[in-house]
C-alpha cells in the first residue's frame, strides 16, 4: 500500500465511529489543556517575579546592620554603619557603579489638615538610580540640597494620592516630624509589589534625615549598584574586607553587618516558581496518561471489531507493516488532533483566567511545542501495542473471524 493510501484508509476509519473517536480525544484534549493552562501560570508567575524585582534596581546589594546578641538570642540592631562606611567603600571598592546611604523611618505626615503614616527615606540622587525610580513632576533634590541640609522632599504617587487628592503637590508645604518641608517632585508610579509599596515614600535629603528629623549619626543600610553582575561575588569581598576593617572586627568574629545580594533572591524565587510550574504540569500530565490509555482501549477495540477487514486486506496483498502504520496512523490522528485542540482550549483557558481571575499568564513557544509533542508521543507510545497486534494476526484466521 501507498503510505497516501494507508493514511486515507486510517482517516476512514477513524471518521466511520466519530462519537467513540470525540470521546476518546477528549482525554487528549483535557491533559493537553491542562498542561497549556500550567505552564502559561507558571511562566507568568515567573515574569510577575522578575518584575517585581526589577523595581529594585538589578545588580543591587544592600548592606544593613547585624543584630545584637547576648548568648545566642538577638537583643536589638547594631547600628554601626556610617556615612564615613559608606565614602570608604565608594573609594576603595572597585565595581561599585553607585552607592547611595540610607536614612529612614515610618513616621506621620501632614498637609493641611490631612495626614498619612508613611516611610519616610533620607537618600541622595544615586538612591532613584540605583532603584529604578523615575521622577514624575517637578525635580529631585541635588548635592547642593544634601550639603546645605535642605528641607526639601519628593513624595511618592501614594503619598500624593493621600495627602494631595488630584491637586498640584509640587511647591506646596507638607510637616516630618514638626519640620515643614517644600514638596519639590513627585515620583511616577512604580505599583506595589509582593514585597511593599515602593510608592508609599517620600524621600529628602540624607543629612536633613539625620540631623533635622531622626538625630541620628549612623545609617539605617548603604545601597549599592554594582557595574555587572560578574561583579558581584568581588565587590561583596571588596565590601566585607573594608567594613570589618574600619570596625575592627577580629577574625573568625561574625560581622555586624549583613550583605544581601538581590540578584540571589531572584534566581532563588525563580527557583521555586520554577519547581511550582513542574509540579502542577505533573499532574496535569497524570490527566493525559489517562488519555493514552483511553486511546489504547479504544484502538484495542477497533482491532479486534475490524479483524476480518484486516484478513482480507492481507490477502489482497497488504504486508504486516501496512496494517502495523495503519493503525498507528489512526492512533497518532486521534492524539495529534486532540493535542491541537487541547492547545486551543489550554490558550482559551489561559486568557480567562488572566482577564477573570487578574492572574499574570504567558504562552511561549516552547510550551505549545511541547503539548504537540506529548500528544504526539502518547499517540506513539499508546497506539504501537494494538498497532501491532493487529500486523500479527493470521489472515486465515482473520477471515474465518466472525
Amino acid at each position: 500500500m501507498l503510505f497516501y493510501q494507508i493514511i486515507r484508509t486510517a482517516f476512514r476509519g477513524i471518521i466511520a465511529n466519530k462519537m467513540r473517536t470525540s470521546l476518546t480525544m477528549l482525554g487528549i484534549i483535557i491533559g493537553v489543556g491542562a498542561i497549556i493552562a500550567m505552564l502559561s501560570l507558571g511562566e507568568g508567575a515567573k515574569r510577575q517575579v522578575m518584575e517585581s524585582m526589577s523595581r529594585f534596581g538589578t545588580n543591587v546589594l544592600r548592606i544593613r546592620p547585624g543584630a545584637a546578641m547576648l548568648g545566642h538570642v538577638r537583643t536589638g540592631r547594631v547600628e554601626t554603619l556610617t556615612m564615613g562606611d559608606a565614602e570608604a567603600l565608594r573609594a576603595s571598592v572597585p565595581g561599585i557603579k553607585r552607592l547611595s546611604p540610607v536614612v529612614g523611618s515610618s513616621t506621620q505626615v501632614k498637609y493641611s489638615n490631612r495626614n498619612a503614616t508613611t516611610l519616610v527615606t533620607g537618600t541622595t540622587p544615586e538612591f532613584i538610580e540605583i532603584n529604578n525610580f523615575q521622577v514624575a513632576e517637578g525635580h529631585f533634590f541635588d548635592q547642593p540640597d544634601i550639603k546645605l541640609v535642605r528641607r526639601v522632599a519628593a513624595i511618592g504617587a501614594t503619598v500624593r494620592k493621600e495627602l494631595f487628592g488630584e491637586g498640584p503637590a509640587v511647591g506646596e508645604e507638607v510637616k516630618i516630624e514638626g519640620q515643614t518641608f517644600t514638596v519639590i517632585a513627585v515620583m511616577a508610579a512604580k505599583g506595589q509589589s509582593t514585597f511593599s509599596d515602593p510608592d508609599d515614600q517620600i524621600f529628602i535629603p540624607v543629612t536633613t534625615s539625620q540631623r533635622r528629623v531622626f538625630f541620628q549619626d549612623y545609617v539605617n543600610d548603604i545601597n549599592i549598584q554594582v557595574e555587572d553582575a560578574s561583579f558581584i561575588p568581588a565587590v561583596k569581598e571588596g565590601i566585607e574586607s573594608v567594613l570589618r576593617a574600619r570596625h575592627r572586627i577580629a577574625p573568625g568574629v561574625e560581622s555586624d553587618f549583613t550583605i544581601r545580594d538581590f540578584t540571589e533572591i531572584m534566581r532563588a524565587m525563580q527557583e521555586t516558581t520554577q519547581t511550582f510550574t513542574v509540579l502542577l504540569s505533573g499532574i496535569a500530565a497524570v490527566s493525559l496518561l489517562v488519555g493514552g490509555i483511553g486511546v489504547m482501549n479504544i484502538m484495542l477495540v477497533s482491532v479486534t471489531e475490524r479483524t476480518r477487514e484486516i484478513g482480507i486486506r492481507m490477502a489482497v496483498g497488504a504486508r504486516r507493516k501496512d496494517i502495523l502504520r495503519q493503525f498507528l496512523i489512526e492512533a497518532l490522528a486521534i492524539t495529534i488532533t486532540g493535542g491541537v485542540i487541547g492547545i486551543g482550549v489550554g490558550a482559551s483557558i489561559a486568557a480567562l483566567l488572566s482577564r477573570f481571575g487578574e492572574w499574570q499568564t504567558v504562552i511561549t513557544f516552547w510550551s505549545i511545542a511541547l503539548g504537540f509533542c506529548f500528544s504526539g508521543l502518547v499517540g506513539l507510545v499508546f497506539g504501537i501495542y494494538p498497532a501491532r497486534k493487529a500486523s500479527l494476526m493470521d489472515p486465515i484466521e482473520a477471515l474465518r473471524y466472525e
